[in-house]
């Protein structure tokens, strides 16, 4: 194997409605393997929301602009950035592939299915969407008292002390990040991102297929990756929390992805 991971950044995104304690198994692979690695919070999404923040797709892939900026900046040896998204940080990724390249030695993200033109938005994306019915949904959520919300996401196979970070990060700021990113991205939308990003010079990329994934079905992933020129690292039996489930087979594909660009 070649490539050296500590001369290279790792960059994490998660999503929605997550923290960054969604990475810990992940952050901790890497990290026995020789990675640097830095977890990133959106804004509203474990990480304080600004009142002047739209925190919209648009203003989400101009904050991960800023950040990587930052990080090259801090890095005197301007080594180059590997990112991984999740969920929402994803699509964030996707977004950030397709505009801003150069900042990137290269980009991996799951949920590729999000990008094909038969995807439609989950039951929850699309109650989300739907005005009035969405903020009472987010209100609920809020009013959940805090055990409860704990109990839901352990229920979902996420591990207590993950879903218990989760479960505090849940709040009205967060709630009115859900809506309005959602509400800024219909199908259209996502599409119009997926044309951007074949067309656009995107560089190296890798798409991660958990095959249990419930919410973006993996069966739509591999005509994505044919369509970006891209690879596909299948994760058979992981659901959509597949950083958590199996963090040491993701972090084997990933490092072997790395590999394979030196």
């Amino acid at each position: 194997m070649n490539w050296q991971m500590s001369q290279n950044t790792c960059v994490l995104v998660h999503g929605n409605p997550e923290t960054a304690a969604i990475w810990e198994g992940l952050d901790a692979s890497l990290t026995r393997r020789g990675a640097e690695v830095v977890r990133l919070s959106p804004p509203g999404f474990g990480a304080a929301l600004p009142a002047d923040f739209t925190p919209d797709a648009t203003s989400y892939c101009a904050w991960l602009i800023e950040r990587l900026i930052e990080i090259r900046a801090e890095r005197q040896d301007g080594q180059p950035i590997d990112i991984v998204g999740h969920d929402w940080g994803a699509g964030h990724v996707y977004r950030l592939a397709a505009t801003r390249p150069d900042l990137l030695r290269s980009w991996s993200a799951d949920i590729g299915g999000l990008l094909h033109p038969d995807y439609v938005w989950h039951d929850a994306a699309v109650a989300w969407m739907t005005p009035d019915l969405g903020e009472e949904i987010i209100e609920s959520m809020v009013a959940m008292p805090l055990a409860d919300r704990v109990a839901a996401y352990t229920g979902l196979g996420l591990e207590e002390s993950i879903a218990s970070d989760m479960a505090a990060a849940m709040d009205a700021d967060m709630g009115r990040a859900i809506l309005t990113l959602y509400r800024s991205s219909p199908e259209p939308v996502l599409q119009t991102l997926a044309d951007d990003l074949a067309a656009a010079d995107h560089g190296p990329g890798l798409l991660i297929t958990a095959s249990d994934d419930a919410y973006v079905s993996a069966s739509l992933s591999g005509p994505v990756a044919e369509r970006l020129g891209v690879e596909e690292l299948v994760l058979d039996g992981q659901g959509h929390w597949w950083m958590v489930s199996d963090p040491e087979t993701a972090a084997a594909g990933l490092v072997a992805f790395w590999s394979s660009l030196d």
